[in-house]
């Protein structure tokens, strides 16, 4: 039954908010922020069950009421009850999304690699659109985004530019973003006017915290370097730029948008802990077949997930068949209707699962 579920989940509310509240717990950094972390997932579910039960509550004494030998009070009771009566479904179905199992990561900040796939030219340029198109839309959800590692090209656009962005449930509506992106239209340098077809390649993957995966120092190389611009030249003369390598797994990342050496590799080594956590993840999710059915592009990263055609003005995600014309606008960050839509059609299939 759903409604025990939802007893479960106020015990264990209540019970968290007693643990926040020891002494001795308070002292645990780590105990306190996974509670928190805990007490703030459940925290908007309680909300909504008290809610619900409220208008049960309401309907039980609107029921009586409706038995008073007042005439007039009679009828203000029954008015009443079709009202509470007509809210409890939305409610319910309120509920049963929220009772959903969440993405532990959706809450997290994440961190963004766009590179230049199929396409020469054509196809950094199209990553450097991409760049613009997520930027835009992190501006309009008051999110932040730091640029980490950046090789321009003079063509313009970018043959891989990394960088993270930092808000409110960032992973939650970037996660579908990681594939392969497809444009069509006109290059322009091409004379004939005849359309192109290029890609770029996308991978979203959360920050990771030291809960989620500790990185142990002694296993990672450190290497130091000019940073370097369009061209290969050199931006600076001081070896800022650093490259960290995971030796036992050969996973690398870097970071050369600062001056500070200290800062870059602060930054790099951010990077390397979020891509060996996203290795974990992956692993995960090779085994959890079943889970991975319900999830809309469930992490094959060469997937072809998108084709944005310049001449009919046309986005289509081809992982639900969602179409729209308006891609003036969701390149120029509107990609809310997208994203809403994915969303939608991952919690059906969730649903369906449960």
């Amino acid at each position: 039954m759903i409604t025990d579920r939802l007893e479960q989940i106020e015990m264990r509310y209540k019970e968290i908010t007693k643990l926040m509240s020891d002494p001795e717990i308070a002292t645990d950094v780590k105990r306190v922020t996974e509670l928190a972390k805990e007490f703030s997932g459940l925290e908007k579910i309680v909300t909504k069950y008290k809610e619900y039960k409220d208008l049960i509550a309401q309907t039980t004494d609107l029921k009586i009421m409706g038995k008073d030998n007042d005439q007039e009070i009679r009828e203000l009771a029954e008015m009443e009850l079709i009202d509470v009566t007509e809210k409890i479904p939305t409610i319910e179905s309120e509920l049963e999304l929220l009772l959903i199992p969440k993405d532990p990561n959706d809450e997290k900040n994440v961190i963004v690699e766009i590179r230049g796939a199929a396409g020469g030219d054509e196809a950094n340029i199209f990553a450097g659109d991409l760049y613009r198109m997520y930027n835009k839309f992190a501006e309009s959800k008051g999110w932040e985004i730091e640029l980490l590692y950046i090789e321009p090209k003079d063509s313009g656009g970018f043959s891989q530019i990394e960088f993270m962005v930092k808000g409110d449930s960032v992973y939650a509506q970037l996660k579908y973003e990681s594939g392969v992106h497809r444009v069509q239209r006109v290059p322009q340098t091409e004379s004939s006017g005849r359309i192109h077809t290029s890609t770029a390649t996308v991978l979203v993957i959360p920050e990771a915290e030291e809960i989620d995966f500790t990185l142990n120092m002694e296993e990672v190389r450190v290497d130091t370097y000019n940073s370097s611009g369009p061209g290969g030249q050199s931006v600076n003369t001081t070896k800022s730029a650093v490259r960290v390598t995971h030796i036992p797994t050969n996973t690398v990342a870097q970071c050369q948008d600062g001056k500070s050496q200290h800062k870059n590799k602060a930054s790099a080594l951010k990077i390397l802990r979020a891509r060996l956590y996203d290795k974990i993840l992956q692993e995960k999710l090779e085994k959890e077949g079943a889970e991975r059915k319900s999830k809309v592009g469930a992490g094959d990263r060469s997937e072809k997930i998108r084709t944005y055609n310049y001449p009919q003005n046309r986005v289509t995600d081809h992982r639900i068949n969602f179409t729209i014309q308006q891609l003036d606008k969701i390149i120029d960050g509107g990609l809310d209707p997208i994203v809403e839509n994915l969303i939608a059609e991952e919690q059906k299939r969730k649903l369906e699962a449960e």
